[in-house]
């Protein structure tokens, strides 16, 4: 049997200065939030004494002396001295979490260490309080330190407090008095706290600041629905620092949010994510918290006030929970029925926000097909039509084509739309995701990805007596091409001023690559590259019959002149498909372009000859 192993139990040990300095240095972002959560502790002070009595007086004041230390002063439920020991120095411990402070909800902390934030302009806190649940229990001051030390004083006679609350003293360490100057402090405060429920001001000897007292512009009553809006527009401009394009009212009853969301003027970078501002109960957490909306509402900006949503420790950003994902799924909904009112009651007003934002309803309408129904005559596609809706193309051409890249589209627009097809340019993002299910919206629509057979089959064949008188031209262009993988047909299209189509497919393209890489490859890999050469069917050089300059080459007897042409020909079409070109056909276009310039600087010499010697 095991030897069964003795084993004690340790508690761990805490270096609390170094605990501290981690807590109160390192957990913030910046020293500015000790003002946060001095506002915070004095909020949650005030409304845990309000649950008990609700015509206790509310309200907070921070003073800042002429010796430049601040005080915050609440009229709160307080502290005794076993509440002073247990809250004020345990870390990680609450007020906010015992019974007798009321229900957890309806507090803004809920860590036990926004206390410490003071710790990043201050050396020491003193706090001097006075409970309102037991009136006969004494003043009680709390000095706390930043090594982790702390004192608890009990205190009569002129030094007690007259009124249950609690007030926190700061003295700034040195280099930190900028924090305590009047006008940064009342700043702060406003900041943080402009849309908290109670009376709180700035006292300096500068005067009185109100800090409260606004409310959001969402929660103000409007003479008309023109009116709201023009407002919330112009709260989202002072708050944001830009003139949003549109506002999208928002609101999650179930955890208590209520707020805006403001349409960004210019085009946003689906990468960047979306940054908003969110309060909880009235207090500022962050004016750039992430994961409030779905990914795709990236051309949305937030500003809310909610109850139920959780922030982190350090309160500054939100807790990813179940909670905070209900939220972001029901705002997105929120953005959606806005687009989907839109375009039922505004369609100019949808234009203008499609015209700067429509990359971000295409990545909505991936996953939501009846926004994309509702969008079928609103969204813009480029196609062998010009820009027009899914709907107006699709109308047009049931037969729908999408060229996979921007590139392939470009080549073959003109051509196919000569010829009647409709092509859809799949190269941008979403298109060819949003295109594909156009079979599930429009019954009789048929959606196939366009490859070099659908164009070829779509030219029109040559009579054999024109494709006889071609017969030199051609023989020459295949020999000429033919190591360049490439095989020369003979077909009439449109327009006329393209004489020459390079039509390849996916295939074709992987298989040259293929054979470049056996080439240079050493024994092994070109073996094991051997062993994958597939029966892709070659590139393809479709010459126009129809083009006047194909038929004036029909007529040149000059074997070496046509050589050079089809080269040409050969390599304008291959520019015209925006690929990169291979070795080969670089070489091929400088020589042809060399040969041409070289006949084309040549002097005749005497009786019309071409000036060569002999």
């Amino acid at each position: 049997m095991p030897r069964e192993l003795s084993a004690d139990a340790y508690a761990f040990q805490v270096d609390l200065r170094g605990l501290v300095d981690l807590l109160s240095q390192h957990l913030y972002s910046s020293p500015r939030v000790y003002v946060r959560e001095l506002l915070q502790n004095a909020v949650d002070a005030t409304t845990a004494r309000r649950l008990s009595d609700p015509s206790a007086p509310a309200a907070v004041r921070i003073v800042i002396d002429g010796d430049g230390g601040l005080s915050v002063a609440d009229s709160g439920v307080g502290l005794t001295e076993a509440d002073a020991h247990q809250f004020l120095a345990t870390i990680g411990s609450s007020s906010k979490r015992d019974d007798l402070a009321g229900a957890r909800r309806e507090f803004l902390g809920q860590f036990g260490i926004g206390l410490l934030a003071c710790f990043t302009v201050a050396d020491q806190i003193r706090v001097v309080t006075r409970s309102a649940r037991d009136p006969d229990a004494p003043t009680v001051e709390w000095l706390g330190y930043s090594d982790g030390r702390y004192e608890v004083h009990l205190l009569d006679g002129d030094a007690a407090a007259p009124e249950p609350g609690t007030t926190v003293y700061l003295a700034p360490r040195r280099g930190a008095e900028l924090w305590f100057s009047p006008g940064r402090v009342a700043e702060l405060a406003r900041e943080y706290g402009g849309l908290l429920p109670y009376r709180v001001t700035v006292e300096s000897a500068q005067g009185v600041v109100p800090v409260t007292g606004d409310r959001p512009a969402w929660e103000h009553s409007y003479a008309s629905d023109a009116e709201r809006r023009d407002a919330l527009l112009a709260y989202g401009e002072e708050l944001l620092g830009f003139r949003p394009l549109d506002v999208i009212e928002l609101e999650v009853p179930l955890v208590g949010v209520r707020g805006a969301g403001f349409v960004l003027p210019q085009p946003a970078n689906p990468a960047d994510g979306s940054r908003h501002r969110v309060y909880l109960k009235g207090m500022l957490l962050s004016d750039a918290a992430a994961g409030l909306l779905p990914d795709w509402a990236f051309f949305v900006r937030c500003v809310i006030d909610a109850e139920g949503l959780r922030p982190t420790a350090s309160r500054e950003s939100l807790y990813e929970d179940e909670t905070l994902a209900i939220v972001r799924d029901n705002l997105g909904d929120c953005v959606r029925d806005w687009l989907a009112r839109l375009a039922g009651e505004d369609p100019r007003r949808l234009a203008a926000f499609l015209g700067v934002h429509a990359l971000g309803v295409k990545a909505l309408a991936r996953h939501d097909h009846e926004l994309l129904r509702i969008m079928l005559d609103h969204l813009r596609f480029e196609t062998t039509d010009g820009q027009v809706t899914l709907a107006e193309f699709a109308r047009n051409h049931p037969a729908v084509f999408v060229a996979p890249t921007a590139e392939e589209f470009r080549q073959v627009a003109p051509i196919a739309a000569a010829q009647g097809i409709g092509v859809v340019n799949g190269g941008y993002t979403y298109d060819d995701e949003l295109v594909a299910l156009l079979p599930r919206l429009l019954p009789g629509v048929t959606v196939a990805g366009l490859d070099a057979e659908v164009i070829a089959a779509a030219l029109d064949p040559v009579a054999a007596d024109d494709e006889l008188s071609m017969a030199r031209l051609l023989g020459i262009a295949r020999r000429r091409l033919d190591s360049l993988d490439c095989d020369v047909l003979l077909r009439a299209f449109r327009p006329v001023t393209v004489p020459a189509l390079y039509l390849d497919s996916r295939a074709a393209r992987a298989e040259r690559t293929r054979a470049e890489l056996a080439e240079s490859a050493d024994d092994l890999w070109a073996s094991i590259l051997g062993a994958l050469k597939s029966t892709a069917p070659r590139a393809q050089l479709v010459l126009n019959q129809r083009s006047p300059v194909l038929r004036r080459l029909g007529r040149v007897s000059d074997e070496a002149l046509l050589g050079v042409a089809v080269e040409s020909l050969y390599g304008q079409a291959l520019l015209m498909t925006h690929r990169p070109l291979r070795p080969a056909d670089a070489a091929l276009l400088n020589r042809t372009f060399g040969e041409l310039l070289d006949r084309a600087t040549r002097e005749p010499g005497p009786a019309g000859e071409d000036g060569s010697e002999h």
